[in-house]
């Protein structure tokens, strides 16, 4: 019973909704503004309402580890970090692009600027995810394939001269077989690293190969924040036990993660606003006011 009440409640805004309210994709935050509020809340702010929603059908005792979330920016800061992600009109140079690619870390560009890491395990969306939060600025390619573990080098985009965005190659099925020389490396020694977004398929939430790298980023001592990719596939009832269970695991066995997981989908753009937002405070480009 409490799966339909939640999937009433929680629902994220299909393609055909933004096409009704005569939008293309629903990837600005302007778009996101003229919807309802409740669903403009639940497209910004996905994990806010999910939460909001287990918090009331959660058994008493459980509702005591309910606590508020870390990071609910303004709509002013995400439109702040959003123009960080849009190309700028009439720019005789390119503010966002590709920059190289690299097998080994002697390889990767010299860097004076904070980075974020993408990594996950293969298949698990993670193109998809960089395509959709450089969707504002179409000169930048992501190729995106349908084959799993596609990428197999250390690839660098820059977002104008405030942060370089890194794709890692993904782990587990179909890993470059220098898969552990390569990202470790990268890890170990990138002076330029501030976080490690480490994604996480929503549908089956952590698995035994997810285990092994959060083990070697706590022994690492690198910062990390798990992202809960392909919202829009989930069951509700997977979702809810995917946050859930992850809530537990951050709060039980991590030292190193962000204490809240951030929720996203790169089919409905749910999310992705406030991911924009999330890296350019962990690069400290813009502060979230307290």
């Amino acid at each position: 019973m409490w799966c339909r009440v939640l999937a009433s409640r929680t629902r994220l805004l299909p393609k055909a909704c933004w096409r009704t309210l005569g939008l293309e994709h629903g990837d600005k935050l302007s778009d996101a503004l003229q919807l309802t509020p409740s669903d403009r809340l639940a497209h910004l702010y996905p994990l806010y309402t999910l939460q909001e929603n287990m918090t009331e059908m959660l058994a008493v005792e459980a509702k005591k580890d309910q606590k508020k979330l870390l990071f609910v920016p303004s709509e002013a800061e995400l439109q702040q970090a959003e123009q960080l992600f849009v190309e700028p009109a009439g720019s005789a140079r390119t503010h966002m692009a590709y920059v190289s690619s690299a097998e080994r870390i002697d390889h990767a560009p010299k860097s004076t600027v904070p980075e974020v890491c993408f990594l996950g395990r293969s298949n698990v969306g993670k193109s998809s995810l960089l395509r959709a939060i450089f969707s504002l600025a179409p000169n930048v390619y992501v190729r995106v394939s349908k084959t799993p573990g596609h990428t197999k080098k250390l690839n660098f985009f820059c977002v104008g001269r405030s942060f370089l965005l890194v794709d890692a190659p993904g782990y587990g099925y179909r890993a470059p077989i220098d898969f552990t020389e390569m990202v470790s490396v990268y890890l170990k020694t990138r002076q330029s690293l501030k976080n490690v977004l480490l994604l996480i398929d929503s549908g089956v939430g952590i698995q035994p190969p997810d285990r092994a790298i959060i083990s070697a980023l706590e022994n690492m001592n690198v910062s990390y924040t798990m992202v809960l990719t392909k919202s829009d596939r989930a069951s509700r009832r997977d979702l809810f036990r995917s946050v859930l269970t992850m809530q537990q695991f951050i709060k039980k066995r991590t030292t190193g993660c962000f204490p809240e997981p951030l929720l996203v989908s790169s089919h409905t753009y749910a999310g992705i606003s406030l991911l924009r937002c999330f890296i350019a405070h962990v690069t400290g480009t813009i502060w979230k006011s307290t």
